[in-house]
């Protein structure tokens, strides 16, 4: 363990969410109930969320305080999660430290000039707290208003954001970037090595100002075989939860379409492995191994279906996961733009009072 000392307040802060199920789930201890949280819960399926985001770009609204705090509340005060996830976007460390990029309605995140070769990694620089002021101000400002409810810190992963400076964008086949893991390993090598700095700078700055637990979001990485993602992806994703670890807060880890790579993510450094719903919980445990909490894994579709369907499908998911070290209820992605907010809401209820000990 590092002999750092974190400033006082930050420590009253995130000691004040220690005894919350949430991180004693995390931490594979026992708990009151199972902790409910829900990936993009802040956002689109909102009214409220697409009321104070009105007129005002994606990027811009990362970097607003007042803005971040409000939305970040939002899905507690409506819902009554067990956790908090800082409203940000993976591409914001990028953005801070000069890349030329936006977020595009209707597409996602669009890099101006796509990396190529060898020169563009001049172009990534380190993170520095100095680069996001806006995000150790909303941190502070979240973890006073939360209480005893945790904040989770996010960050995009190495390979995932190194995929969107090759390709430009968004990905269906991710062909530039497979091209140039397997054409120059090295420069491969190199690009994920410093995306791994930028990461850790940006997942430290969020720990720093108060928050509970991370996650960091691999969500291509389902698009490698393991034995790629071990030799091409895993280094990277391990110095990023290696360089968090003095921190002492649980590190989550979640991709899309990971079955594959399930125990890999765990070996990589994770305290908690994210799953999608593709592979129940049990298995999902069974491939991970022991000594890591799970989160997940309901399919987020399920939650347009009436009432009765998705409590069947939730005890589902909480049958699976009964004798698992620690479990973390979560849907398998993000919640879909269109859900409908009672729907989640009555989720948790169902899943708190089907999960009471």
């Amino acid at each position: 363990m590092s002999e750092r000392r974190e400033p006082s307040q930050q420590q009253t802060r995130r000691s004040a969410a220690h005894d919350s199920a949430f991180l004693r789930a995390c931490r594979r201890e026992p708990v009151p109930h199972t902790p409910v949280w829900f990936m993009r819960q802040a956002g689109r399926s909102l009214p409220e969320y697409r009321k104070v985001r009105e007129g005002i770009p994606m990027l811009d609204s990362c970097m607003r305080p007042e803005l971040v705090t409000e939305i970040t509340l939002q899905p507690v005060r409506r819902h009554g999660v067990d956790a908090a996830i800082f409203f940000s976007d993976i591409v914001v460390p990028l953005k801070a430290i000069g890349i030329d990029l936006d977020i595009k309605p209707g597409v996602g995140p669009v890099v101006a000039e796509p990396f190529r070769t060898r020169a563009d990694l001049a172009r990534l620089r380190p993170l520095t707290p100095e680069d996001v002021p806006y995000v150790t101000e909303a941190v502070g400002m979240l973890t006073a208003e939360l209480g005893t409810t945790p904040l989770i810190g996010f960050a995009g992963a190495p390979f995932t954001l190194a995929s969107y400076l090759i390709e430009g964008g968004p990905s269906r086949s991710y062909e530039r970037t497979k091209a140039m893991i397997y054409g120059d390993p090295e420069l491969w090598a190199d690009l994920v090595g410093r995306l791994a700095g930028i990461t850790s700078g940006f997942l430290k700055v969020q720990i720093e100002a108060g928050a509970s637990a991370v996650q960091l979001f691999d969500s291509w990485a389902g698009a490698l075989a393991p034995a790629d993602y071990r030799q091409f992806v895993m280094p990277a994703s391990a110095k990023v939860f290696d360089a968090v670890a003095p921190y002492g807060v649980p590190r989550i880890h979640f991709g899309v379409g990971t079955g594959e790579l399930l125990g890999l993510m765990g070996e990589a450094g994770a305290d908690v492995v994210g799953v999608d719903w593709r592979v129940p919980l049990d298995e999902a445990a069974r491939r991970v191994g022991p000594g890591k909490a799970l989160q997940g894994n309901l399919d987020p579709a399920v939650l347009f279906a009436p009432r009765e369907a998705v409590e069947a499908k939730t005890r589902e998911v909480l049958d699976a996961a009964r004798g698992l070290e620690g479990h973390v209820f979560n849907l398998g992605h993000g919640v879909m733009p269109a859900t409908d907010p009672g729907a989640l809401t009555h989720l948790v209820q169902y899943v708190h009072e089907q999960s009471r000990r």
